[in-house]
């Protein structure tokens, strides 16, 4: 019987045993940063795809999955599945393993609630505008006065497992932390559930996104929620970069002189990252900072992720042989 054969397109040699998981359950070939053209033109002698956004230039759309003659399952060691086209997926009968459920592996992951934090203290006490003016030559504080998290009302949008982290995490600094999310009850006496978005938005010294795409999300940070928002308001998204309409945010940033926004992700950053409007911005403007997708980026987290993924598509080989 022909061993089965593994494509990975994303880095994973560096990670503790991932490597050798995988290997058990078949001959893997590692494409650390293909393009599109480069998995297209080999894809067709491969029986599993092993990925992950953070990164991949590569969109597994139809392009690839059409190419994918003898394909049979597709693996990523992300909660998120925006870089897949699932329902193309869905259409060839193509099954997607990801860690979205897997709720006693991702709850001991903590790295991207504790980056939304750090992103929050950077951007009130501009840490980032600090630095970069010190290695100018300056050394003047009086640009740079930031706030104190415990007079900050902080509102939380997402009360999934980041966003309970988060909030926790904000709370043990004081700050006032009020939630909104229609589908959770909050059950901590420390934290306010408000029942309608766009109150939670006003007075919101720090708005912070912890959300999974949907038809319902997309855009939901966009001119009409913005406005209801402070003129000095700190934005921190480290979900996905398509819940934020990025024309809108810049329109808000630029005549918001004092507002800024920390994020993690930009929409279409796998595919499409350098039109992006807010990168752009940020080449001329200090009002924003932005990570590379570095959330659950740390050496933790990698190990109980991609560990994981790499278990469950052995798994998946061992049933379907």
């Amino acid at each position: 019987m022909t061993r089965t054969r593994i494509l990975v397109i994303t880095p994973v040699r560096h990670i503790a045993g991932v490597a050798e998981n995988l290997e058990q359950t078949g001959y893997v070939t590692y494409m650390d940063d293909p393009s599109v053209q480069d998995v297209v033109d080999c894809i067709g002698d491969f029986d599993a795809i092993f990925t992950n956004p953070n990164k991949s230039r590569v969109f597994l759309g139809r392009e690839v999955i059409d190419a994918a003659h003898r394909l049979r399952v597709i693996c990523t060691a992300s909660t998120g599945t925006n870089h897949i086209d699932k329902a193309y997926a869905a259409e060839k009968g193509l099954p997607i393993l990801a860690l979205t459920e897997e709720r006693n592996i991702i709850n001991r992951i903590s790295s991207t609630a504790e980056l939304a934090f750090a992103l929050t203290l950077a951007g009130l006490r501009h840490v980032v505008r600090g630095h970069t003016a010190v290695m100018a030559g300056e050394w003047d504080y009086t640009r740079y006065i930031g706030r104190q998290m415990n007079c900050l009302t902080i509102a939380v949008i997402g009360y999934g497992r980041l966003g309970s982290m988060y909030a926790r995490y904000c709370k043990a600094f004081d700050a006032r932390v009020r939630i909104f999310d229609p589908y959770k009850r909050v059950d901590d006496s420390g934290l306010e559930q408000v029942a309608d978005f766009d109150e939670v938005l006003y007075g919101a010294d720090v708005v912070a996104i912890h959300v999974h795409v949907t038809a319902e999300t997309i855009g939901m940070i966009d001119e009409a929620r913005l406005a209801r928002m402070k003129d000095d308001v700190l934005i921190v998204n480290t979900s996905r970069g398509d819940i934020v309409n990025e024309a809108d945010m810049v329109a808000f940033l630029r005549s918001h002189p004092q507002a800024r926004i920390a994020t993690d992700v930009l929409a279409d950053e796998v595919r499409n990252r350098t039109e992006s409007p807010l990168l752009k911005y940020a080449t001329r403007s200090d009002q924003v900072t932005i990570t590379p997708h570095i959330g659950g980026m740390t050496r933790e987290a990698q190990e109980i992720a991609y560990r994981h993924a790499a278990a469950r598509l052995r798994d998946f080989f061992w049933v379907n042989p």
